[in-house]
């Protein structure tokens, strides 16, 4: 009788038989047994890579001979000494590691649970198995007792005579990057999630979680990435890192020493970041260092993959990416009113802005979901040792140059901006797209990722340390059709009424006040050709509307210096809509946006994100100063501008505004309307 299974269930046992396991097999399995994962798996994988059901029951229970049998726990390594003497051979699994004895020209195996520390083996098994070399091997191993094999005076009675790696001892990725043509990217991406333990079918999980999930992945194919993912609880943050791969160490909290991630003092050994694939420091906001030196050491790591120490001999390099996972306890939006997105990590970091800005990938773990049962996959997946060893090896390949073929990267990008791109875009053609075929569309949907990923830790910056990191408008640029195109965030744009995107021709914000309302104002301003009428909307305070009327009677007044010959305010008609977005009762002094409006309509430009003006135009095109001038501004920045352009009557009134708002928004000047023009218009 045959289990029901999918149609890529069938695809991958026709194409990776011997390679894939029943998941939910394993966590039945794991309950009772208190073995490796990746062990299980292996085992499932050789056993019960079929869809007969009779013959996954009696695989089941093959599995379970063979650990009742063989598997050695640590307590019982005496016993196991005891046995291996009294029968002359015996046959255990267990974890085999091998190291070079250069005095006695000899190899040595150490079995870790068994703990036989030196026991012999033939250079023959060695080569057959280097990944013994390599940080150790489980296995089905074959010992013998010979107490006649001695060196001077002692005795080193145990003997490795055979092992069948239970992990693959060799490893080539060719099964992984070729067959990945016989799936699509749809099935390919539900396959990664599968081997992942996630129902990529499961109610909840969209394409956006999909691409959530699977970025997890990419500390473990992309060398010296740093990550960070803050969210609530029970969403598998730190799952990829504890039981997909035996490359990855976690850290809890306050255990991170010099001697544990860099380098040990008095011994010289490398640390952490040297031998494994990935740190991952599970609860960041706990503490996350012992030693306080540990800081600018990891700032050096995260920064350029190297380190120096006093006494460790010169520059020391390692590959590991660093993780950092914490939880958040309040929605996002009540974190962006109140501080930022850092704030939940440890206070060592939270405000270090020189580590932070070494960050390359910042996940929304709020947009995450709870984990329940009905999101674990009873499917086939890749067993974990040959999911793990293939996205080791994946991180041989370098795309980081992929960008180029297609898209350039917009202005605002900086070296320390571009690098974490071009790292996330290499990472998930890795993961995806294995064999390298990949399309234009693919990597626009990546890089679009990436930026958002990383703007994400920008824009927290700019809340943390001002306007020393004010350039936050990533955008990209199509080679083909030199389209730039420009990537939000799905917080930003929910928390703030004021979009912290480029401002589309035509749209401007301001504020005014009467001293007793506080009014957030949109300035919306349509040009169509037609005959030189202005039309108004949305007010019908009569003094409003003569501020209105002065901004474009003194355009008409000097168009000749304020347009060129192409345009003349008698060929359109020009509507300005004003919108009240929060408050009662606009009031006075909105000139200076309309202005703005009406100019950047013509001329269809768009305005800096995030951008509102201050100020009121006279006839004769004075700028006059704002009136309650800390409050619009104070008002203007907790709803989102992150620049304010106010006129240079009110100087000695920036001195009033509370730091927090001047942390968050840049407050520029200007003096009169052609100034105010160059800084509202975004550059090209």
């Amino acid at each position: 009788m045959s289990i029901v299974l999918d149609d890529l269930d069938e695809k991958m046992l026709e194409h990776f038989k011997g390679y894939v396991v029943k998941k939910d097999l394993v966590q039945k399995l794991k309950i009772g047994e208190n073995v490796p994962v990746f062990v299980l798996e292996y085992l499932i994988a050789n056993s019960c890579s079929t869809d007969d059901e009779e013959a996954i029951k009696k695989g089941m229970e093959n599995v379970k001979n063979v650990l009742s049998k063989h598997y050695v726990n640590p307590e019982e390594s005496d016993l196991i000494h005891s046995k291996i003497k009294k029968q002359g051979s015996y046959k255990i699994i267990d974890k085999i590691s091998v190291n070079l004895d250069t005095k006695k020209d000899k190899y040595w195996a150490q079995l870790q649970n068994s703990n036989i520390k030196d026991a012999n083996i033939s250079d023959g098994l060695v080569s057959q198995h280097e990944k013994m070399m390599l940080g150790g091997v489980w296995a089905i191993i074959d010992m013998q007792y010979d107490p006649d094999i001695m060196i001077g005076k002692n005795i080193f009675p145990f003997v490795i005579e055979d092992i069948k790696p239970i992990q693959l001892s060799n490893f080539e990725n060719s099964k992984f990057r070729n067959m990945r043509d016989k799936f699509s990217k749809e099935e390919w991406i539900n396959i990664l999630l599968r081997s992942s333990g996630i129902e990529p079918t499961a109610e909840g999980i969209t394409d956006r979680i999909k691409m959530l999930l699977i970025s997890r992945l990419i500390p473990l194919v992309e060398s010296n990435f740093n990550f960070v993912e803050i969210g609530p609880r029970s969403t598998g943050k730190s799952y990829v890192f504890k039981e997909l791969t035996p490359y990855a160490m976690l850290i809890s909290g306050g255990q991170g020493t010099v001697a544990k991630l860099f380098v040990h003092g008095s011994t010289g050994k490398v640390g952490a970041v040297g031998q494994w694939d990935a740190v991952t420091f599970d609860e960041a906001t706990d503490k996350l260092f012992k030693d306080r030196d540990a800081i600018p050491l990891m700032k050096d790591y995260m920064e350029s993959g190297s380190f120096s120490r006093a006494g460790a001999g010169g520059e020391i390099t390692g590959s590991a990416s660093i993780i950092l996972n914490g939880n958040i306890n309040q929605p996002v939006e009540t974190v962006l009113q109140n501080s930022n997105l850092f704030s939940p990590l440890s206070d060592e970091v939270n405000s270090d802005t020189a580590f932070l800005d070494r960050i390359h990938f910042y996940l929304p773990g709020w947009e995450m979901l709870k984990f329940s049962p009905k999101h674990f996959t009873k499917s086939f997946g890749f067993s974990t040792d040959f999911f793990s060893e293939c996205l080791k090896s994946q991180r041989k390949m370098n795309y980081t140059d992929v960008i180029e073929e297609y898209f350039s990267l917009g202005a605002h990008l900086k070296q320390r901006d571009t690098k974490p791109v071009r790292k996330t875009v290499s990472g998930l053609i890795k993961l995806i797209h294995p064999n390298g075929d990949y399309t234009k569309e693919d990597i626009r949907e990546y890089l679009e990722f990436a930026l958002e990923m990383r703007r994400r830790v920008k824009e927290q910056l700019k809340r943390i340390g001002g306007m020393e990191f004010w350039d936050t408008n990533f955008s990209y640029i199509d080679k083909e059709n030199q389209e730039e195109v420009f990537v939000s965030l799905p917080e930003e744009k929910s928390s703030n009424l004021i979009e912290n995107t480029p401002l589309s021709p035509g749209n401007c914000y301001t504020a005014t006040s009467d001293g007793d309302n506080l009014v957030l104002v949109k300035v919306e301003a349509i040009v169509t050709g037609g005959s030189g009428k202005l039309n108004i909307s949305g007010v019908n305070n009569s003094t409003i509307k003569e501020d209105i009327k002065n901004s474009y009677n003194y355009i008409k007044a000097n168009e000749k210096s304020l347009l060129n010959e192409k345009y003349s305010l008698k060929n359109y008609d020009i509507s300005i809509q004003i919108s009240n977005l929060l408050g009662a009762n606009i009031s006075t002094g909105i000139g200076s946006a309309v202005y703005v409006a009406i100019l950047s309509s013509i001329f269809k430009r768009n305005l800096k994100p995030a951008l509102a003006v201050l100020g009121n135009i006279s006839i004769g095109g004075a700028v006059e100063r704002s009136l309650n001038f800390t409050d619009k501004v104070s008002m203007l920045s907790e709803n989102g501008a992150k620049t304010v352009i106010v006129p240079m009557d009110n100087l000695n009134e920036l001195q009033d505004l509370p730091q927090t708002v001047l942390g968050e928004t840049d407050v520029p000047l200007y003096q009169n309307n052609q100034m105010l023009m160059q800084k509202v218009i975004l550059s090209e």
